[in-house]
């Protein structure tokens, strides 16, 4: 019987296979969410508010690509079952074991 992948595993391999997609739905929020919180000050002109709300989802974003760049160097280091051989380590293991 297969065994199911955890919520993290499935959330990996989403990620994987839809890159810009979760980086743009992450400046998405970043940018909504840092407009909703600029705009509840009162005391800041809305250029301003504009300015730091995207400034604030640029950060984001720059942190979601490093973020990206880490599972995407996991994913061809490890991949989903472990280490990964490259094939000229393989085509060497494949001769030195003859006899």
């Amino acid at each position: 019987m297969a065994e199911t992948p955890s919520k993290v595993e499935s959330m990996r391999k989403w990620v994987v296979d839809h890159k810009l997609r979760a980086v743009g739905c992450l400046w998405l929020t970043g940018i909504s969410s840092s407009i909703a919180y600029n705009w509840s000050r009162p005391n800041m002109k809305t250029s301003v508010k504009i300015i730091h709300a995207r400034l604030h989802a640029q950060a984001l974003t720059l942190a979601a690509l490093v973020g990206s760049a880490m599972v995407e160097y996991y994913d061809s280091k490890y991949g989903t079952s472990g280490p990964k051989v490259d094939k000229y380590t393989s085509q060497y293991l494949a001769h030195s074991h003859k006899d």
